[in-house]
């Protein structure tokens, strides 16, 4: 197949082209590199599978060729770039979504959306299952991010009832593991660097919020196998397995040998209490859930945080 993923060169969009490829496809990239990194995609330059577009999609862009699928990643994802880009992170989620479900309908392709757990917003319950319509602060800080992909969702299901666009939408829950940037702001990096070099691990609020961490290779493995399934979501991805942020912290320093010591500062408005994913749908359809436990995963993402952070642990 021939796949065009936008956000390629992030986070997740990384792990994803490097699977895709690996799997016998050709994948075109596509990233405006504000919060994403040339370095996550650096062994696939020279691969004849892979190609690169410099482009912000929240701009119309042009694709020659036939394409089978479209997967729409891009998006400023963790709270520290949300915040810094309200606005890109707004146009990403709206425009970007519209400029990819034209290319979608111009190329008879199928549409993939990266949503988020951040759906939910701070629920009301748990676990939090798709049929859960969340609770969300429409004009809060964190609000640029939320609806933006609230409405990802509402366009994509939009063009699915009206022009009988092929879609997958899932709900990625917390997700961590290489590749993540040094200074993105996510918990699992934050600490884990912050651990390295002995600096203080920051905790907002009391630490007893929880969150549901998956790592990165059963989050990619669940969401080529729902490219399989005729079924356009959404669908949760993440860990059913829940852990404080005070319990994560002290994981980390374990894990890593470190000296830090744990700060708590207030807690910033609308940050969730919980989260916690019901992946019953996904067991269900896809035979999946993820594997890999919380300390095996910490520790490869340590490995990697170890060289890049450049200490030896």
């Amino acid at each position: 197949m021939r796949i065009l993923i936008t956000g390629g060169a992030g986070f997740l969009g990384s792990h994803l082209c490097r699977r895709l490829i690996n799997d016998g496809n050709e994948v075109v990239c596509v990233d405006n590199f504000i919060t994403s990194d040339e370095g996550n995609i650096r062994d696939l330059l020279n691969n004849p599978k892979f190609s690169v577009r410099t482009h912000d999609i929240s701009e119309s862009l042009l694709i020659d060729g036939e394409l089978d699928w479209v997967m729409h990643f891009a998006s400023p994802a963790s709270p520290k770039d949300y915040l810094k880009y309200p606005i890109k992170t707004l146009k990403v989620g709206l425009l970007g979504t519209y400029n990819c479900l034209g290319i979608c309908k111009a190329k008879k392709a199928k549409f993939f959306l990266a949503s988020t757990s951040e759906i939910y917003g701070d629920p009301l319950v748990t676990p939090q299952p798709e049929e859960y319509w969340g609770n969300v602060n429409p004009i809060g800080p964190r609000s640029c991010y939320d609806e933006a992909k609230r409405a990802a969702e509402a366009l994509t299901f939009a063009y699915y009832r009206q022009n009988g666009i092929n879609v997958r939408v899932i709900r990625i829950f917390n997700t961590y593991g290489p590749y993540m940037r040094v200074d993105d702001g996510r918990v699992v990096s934050n600490f884990i660097c912050h651990a390295l070099t002995n600096q203080e691990l920051t905790i907002y609020g009391n630490g007893l919020q929880t969150r549901s961490f998956c790592y990165v290779d059963d989050l990619i493995e669940g969401i080529t196998k729902f490219m399989e399934v005729d079924y356009p979501g959404p669908l949760n991805l993440g860990t059913p397995f829940e852990f404080t942020v005070l319990e994560l912290a002290n994981k980390v320093i374990t894990l890593t040998g470190s000296k830090s010591k744990i700060k708590f500062l207030p807690l910033p408005e609308d940050d969730p209490k919980q989260r916690r994913p019901d992946i019953t749908k996904a067991r269900a359809m896809l035979n999946w859930q993820p594997k890999i436990s919380l300390e095996e995963g910490l520790n490869r993402t340590i490995k990697y945080f170890t060289i890049k952070v450049g200490k030896t642990v």
